[in-house]
């Protein structure tokens, strides 16, 4: 069993930045894909950025050139640089990962192998 603990959420004003991070158990077990997913009340979780394991990334058009996702796997972690942020990004923010790789797409809750408790942002502007 992996787990997955994210830290970093909490409230920022409209146009400012949070940096996510996800701390894994067994980073290197067998995952394919890293990623990001968030949901609001009321909506299906949806992935907005994801890490394959050879580095390719890939972002939903509404996060795309303000969000950035990385890893550092000495630390077994996950990052999420969040800038510009805007009253639409508030969401309970999710770490996932995958046996699935994700070159070039956007995984699907389906998809995912382990999921994180999630972390809050709040953008008030």
């Amino acid at each position: 069993q992996v787990q997955l603990v994210e830290s970093g959420g909490g409230p920022v004003q409209s146009g400012g930045s949070l940096r996510l991070s996800c701390a894994a158990s067994a980073y290197s077990y067998s995952s394919n894909c890293m990623a990001w997913f968030r949901q609001v009340p009321g909506k299906e979780r949806e992935g907005i950025a994801g890490i394959d394991r050879d580095g390719w990334t890939f972002y939903a058009d509404s996060v795309k050139w303000r969000f950035t996702i990385s890893q550092d796997n000495a630390k077994n972690t996950l990052y999420l640089e969040m800038n510009l942020l805007k009253s639409d990004d508030t969401a309970m923010y999710y770490c996932a990962s995958s046996r699935i790789r994700c070159v070039g797409r956007l995984l699907k809750p389906a998809d995912i192998t382990y999921w994180g408790q999630g972390t809050q942002v709040t953008v008030s502007s």
